[in-house]
């Protein structure tokens, strides 16, 4: 129970990578707030599911990252939830491509908003109790932050912007909070994704020639909200993807 008595928000926590990391904070004692944008029921599940195991210990909160008020609002909810905010895990993501010639603006606002603009607000929104608590920020990015991915131009600015937000925060809101980031490689495929052809050629190039697990991810969370002599890291979680110069072109976490 390394994390007993601690509060965290993960946002984007209904389903695959966030619903891990949340049930592994919670398995070391946390309190959660799980956020959510549009997967209610998957989202009241995980919480039922957290509260068995321990009553009281998990609520959720919809909010649309794109919008100031609501951003504001759920960090003022999640302040409030458990008496004070220790994690805040900036997990939400917006992923899609964006070929060069047809990007509308449309795009960029989305995959701006929720890949740059809600980590920034939000960590603004809750550094107050995180510094009164000597707290940790743990932003969420991708190996795609320092290598383009093809015909996502869009979604790899948005990563690269958050990969720099993490290091000038680290700089910003120390001595009192901490600021890290995990970029993720081959972890889970998409939904829509069944081409087995394609997911074994990915992996044929990535040196332990197999793809990750949300726990790897979760992991490495605990990893960072429990060493406090950690700032300013992202760190990968790729199987050596990033070993590799060439891409096939497609992310699968």
């Amino acid at each position: 129970m390394q994390l007993n008595s601690k509060t965290a928000l993960v946002t984007g926590a209904a389903n695959r990578l966030g619903a891990q990391i949340a049930r592994t904070l919670h398995q070391n004692g946390a309190n959660l707030i799980i956020h959510y944008h549009s997967s209610r029921a998957a989202a009241e599940q995980l919480v039922q599911e957290l509260n068995l195991e321990r009553a009281d210990s998990a609520i959720s909160i919809a909010a649309d990252l794109a919008i100031q008020h609501e951003i504001e609002a759920l960090a003022k909810t999640a302040i409030s939830a458990f008496d004070g905010l220790d994690l805040l895990i900036n997990n939400a993501s917006s992923f899609y491509p964006t070929k060069f010639g047809e990007i509308e603006e449309k795009q960029w606002l989305d995959l701006i908003a929720s890949n740059l603009k809600a980590p920034l607000f939000l960590s603004q929104a809750c550094y107050p109790a995180l510094k009164h608590k000597a707290g940790c920020i743990i932003n969420m990015l991708d190996i795609h932050a320092t290598k383009p991915l093809s015909q996502h131009s869009v979604y790899c600015c948005a990563k690269a912007g958050n990969q720099m937000l993490v290091k000038s925060l680290a700089l910003e809101l120390a001595p009192e909070v901490r600021v890290n980031g995990i970029a993720p490689g081959a972890i889970l495929w998409p939904v829509d994704d069944d081409d087995s052809a394609r997911q074994q050629a990915l992996l044929a190039q990535i040196p332990l020639k197999r793809n990750g697990t949300p726990q790897a991810i979760a992991d490495t969370v605990l990893f960072l909200a429990i060493n406090n002599y950690i700032t300013g890291e992202v760190i990968r979680i790729d199987g050596g993807r990033l070993l590799y110069q060439e891409s096939v072109g497609f992310r699968i976490n």
